[in-house]
């Protein structure tokens, strides 16, 4: 059971914990206002909030208490037992509410679907007959808004005026287009066959690609877009043009980008930064590089010119280093182990969309090439440059050329790491005495604890801090240190 407890410290003075709870534990000062950063548990979270503003009611799923025959059950489960109960006696049933409501689906301007609708004076309202679809928007230079409220499209006779599809009597054309939301509810399923004239897509090419593996969009498109996106396509699946019942079997959204001072981008706040200039000053790569490096994909995150910067300076040590390791031999087998952690790290960091740890470990592996360069060869770069490509496709694709090849680097095959690879035949062992670091010592790895503690004590530094002292205990961490206490 996990217990947590609150403690309001008398005073600032530090006292230096026990050796047994460094070893289990780190410990960290924190301000209070930055409390909440650091707990991973929502539990915690909701213990936190009281806390800090007194009781509250559990709103949340728990375990039952004081509820008779349902006591020591989850609220989800004693949901459906308790609904079944009350069905059982008559005295209630579940209920399905749906939030849809009605929706204006008009809009008066130019940009959107044209609603395939004729009105005629003699026959009323008279769908436009499925040879003439798709209706298409006419090609105008001007778009704006009319002064009478009416579509932009009102103004344009030889369009709106046409014979009724019935009586082939003067009519005119629906001049409202479709909201935004129209096209957008649907378009990943056009994606499948785009070039199909004849219909929305091939049947046998919307069960190849759909439902969509993994569908990410903006915040504020997170409940109405999604709501009717899903609302259309179980329709479209009703009439068996959707060949599955879900549009999506994933669903991700992502922040947005402030302005410098952290307020939302606004022409009103003159804090907007227009991506041209910044593609026209650092290159395109830059940009796309530092959106991806700026701080973790799902969070508001502030602009920064100066990591913009750094960027274009990492993207130049690629440059550099990869024309520098083009006549190289082949890589040495750190080189290798450092390759394979980095091809292992962008492949976790591409399912769970940390974006910004790819890069940065990146930028970690060119910092190894500068500081390794006799064990580099040209073999490690060209797979640098092939990871690295969908994230800076420009320069990777140039220098993959420089370095001798005809076929794209996008022809190439993703490269696959071995955890065998990964593996050291060495490590780092910290040697501590009464909880201090004295040493380090580099030991083979799996080493035991009979044999790191031999090693431990002949070494000169240990030595000096045990002399004529009695050795009361050691504690072995296997692969981390070796705790002397004296």
């Amino acid at each position: 059971m996990n217990e947590c407890y609150y403690i309001e410290l008398a005073d600032e003075k530090h006292v230096n914990p026990t050796i047994e709870e460094t070893i289990n534990h780190i410990g960290a000062w924190i301000p209070i206002g930055q409390v909440k950063n650091y707990i991973n548990l929502d539990n915690n979270l909701y213990y936190w909030d009281i806390f800090q503003n007194g009781e509250k009611a559990f709103v949340e799923y728990g375990i039952l208490i004081n509820s008779g025959e349902f006591d020591g059950l989850s609220s989800k489960d004693a949901i459906e037992k308790i609904t079944k109960e009350l069905e059982k006696k008559k005295l209630g049933k579940k209920t399905i509410q749906y939030k849809l409501r009605d929706w204006v689906f008009s809009r008066q301007h130019y940009w959107g679907e044209p609603m395939p609708i004729i009105h005629c004076p003699k026959c009323g309202i008279v769908p436009v007959p499925e040879k003439d679809l798709p209706v298409e928007l006419p090609y105008i230079e001007k778009y704006q808004p009319s002064h009478t409220g009416e579509s932009p499209l009102s103004a344009i006779a030889e369009w709106v005026n046409v014979k009724c599809p019935k009586c082939a009597g003067i009519a005119k054309r629906e001049t409202d287009t479709m909201p935004n939301w129209a096209g957008s509810n649907w378009y990943f399923m056009r994606y499948c066959d785009p070039a199909n004239d004849k219909g929305l897509a091939d049947k046998k090419k919307l069960k190849y690609w759909l439902p969509v593996d993994w569908y990410n969009g903006g915040m504020e498109h997170t409940t109405l877009h999604l709501l009717y996106s899903r609302f259309i396509y179980k329709f479209l699946f009703d009439i068996s043009v959707a060949p599955t019942s879900e549009p999506y079997q994933r669903r991700t959204s992502h922040g947005i980008v402030l302005a410098e001072d952290g307020r939302k981008m606004s022409k009103s706040f003159g804090n907007v930064v227009n991506p041209d200039d910044i593609v026209k000053e650092y290159g395109a790569d830059t940009l796309r590089v530092y959106e991806m490096f700026m701080g973790p994909f799902d969070q508001a995150i502030a602009w920064n010119i100066q990591g913009v910067k750094g960027v274009a300076r990492f993207l130049d040590k690629v440059w550099k280093l990869s024309l520098e390791r083009a006549e190289s031999k082949k890589s040495d087998s750190e080189t290798l182990r450092a390759l394979h952690g980095l091809n292992k790290k962008i492949n976790e960091g591409l399912e769970t969309m940390k974006f910004n740890t790819i890069i940065a470990g990146f930028m970690e592996f060119t910092n190894f090439i500068q500081s390794h360069q006799e064990g580099v060869g040209k073999d490690a770069v060209e797979k640098m440059l092939v990871l690295l490509s969908p994230f800076a496709p420009h320069i990777t694709e140039e220098l993959w050329q420089k370095l001798g090849h005809e076929e794209s680097i996008f022809m190439e095959k993703w490269p696959v790491y071995s955890e065998k690879m990964l593996k050291k035949d060495t490590i780092t062992l910290v040697i501590q005495i009464n909880g201090r670091v004295r040493d380090t010592i580099e030991v083979k790895a799996g080493i035991s604890e009979k044999e790191a503690r031999e090693l431990t004590l002949s070494q000169k530094k240990v030595k000096t801090y045990i002399l004529d002292k009695e050795i009361k205990r050691v504690i072995f961490v296997p692969g981390k240190l070796i705790n002397i206490v004296v």
